[in-house]
């Protein structure tokens, strides 16, 4: 898609298929093209982005929108919450050592299909890497039996957990993600490269700005989750050149987050959305 600014790396089959498709989910792509039509007469624009990020896309914008304002990342810029951790994710992660858990959450809202969750499990079962799951739903009705049993020596599942403080933590190398913004976000910002699994909305094309754009992770191969693909991702990330190499690229996007907030670039424009919303 190089008749877009930011987009050369960019393909057709990354855009959300709510913007081409009708029936996708009834209204959307109307309801979007409504809103594109009406941006440029908006008071301001708003990114949950950074400065620096997405520069050709980000110049576009300012060239067509009226105080176009990156606020982000929303995870530095917001108070520092008190940290719940009940199931005591940190205290295991001090056990580990230095990059080297898996970390797996798929967000609040996405649980991917049983065949694909046993493939998980297998991969997990074989794989030498320790792991730490944020697993929603009940995970003995939800994954092979004796899968709790058989790994409980390296791995951990639980219902929740404190995601931004596991990827700042120092023995968190790699995560598995829906490729959701702000987990991708909260990766950057704990400079921990993913493997992405995408399943709808913006996730593919987050997937692949995150591989080919960035180059701070990849993209599940073939687009679903089986054995053999997320022990190579693993692999790759945790034990190669190429992984090392995406630490690097993430590590100077993580200095990009930090510098916005430090040199008052999205705290500024937070205050000029403030005034824009209080007039």
């Amino acid at each position: 898609m190089d008749f877009l600014p930011g987009f050369s790396e960019i393909r057709a089959a990354d855009i959300p298929k709510e913007l081409l498709h009708e029936d996708a989910i009834p209204g959307i792509p109307a309801m979007l093209y409504k809103m594109g039509k009406m941006l440029p007469r908006a008071a301001a624009g708003v990114l949950s982005s950074w400065e620096k990020l997405d520069p050709d896309v980000v110049n576009q914008l300012q060239s067509r929108l009226h105080n176009f304002l990156e606020v982000g990342p929303l995870v530095l810029t917001s108070p520092d919450p008190v940290v719940s951790d009940p199931q005591c994710c940190l205290e295991w992660l001090d056990k580990q050592k230095r990059g080297s858990v898996l970390y797996v959450c798929f967000g609040s809202m996405i649980m991917p299909p049983p065949h694909e969750l046993a493939e998980l499990a297998e991969a997990l079962e074989e794989c030498d890497s320790p792991f730490l799951w944020s697993f929603r739903e009940n995970p003995e009705a939800k994954l092979p039996e004796g899968f709790l049993e058989r790994t409980k020596e390296k791995g951990k599942v639980v219902s929740w957990s404190p995601q931004l403080k596991v990827l700042q933590h120092n023995a968190t190398g790699v995560f598995l993600t829906h490729a959701g913004w702000n987990s991708i976000s909260e990766s950057i910002v704990g400079c921990v490269p993913m493997i992405c699994r995408p399943f709808f909305g913006d996730q593919a094309l987050n997937t692949r700005t995150v591989e080919a754009i960035w180059k701070i992770g990849v993209g599940i191969e073939g687009g679903t989750i089986t054995k053999d693909g997320v022990t190579k991702a693993i692999k790759l990330i945790l034990s190669t050149e190429e992984g090392e190499q995406m630490r690097k690229n993430v590590e100077y996007l993580q200095d990009l987050a930090l510098d916005a907030v430090s040199n008052g670039g999205s705290s500024k424009n937070f205050e000029a959305l403030l005034e824009v919303v209080t007039k």
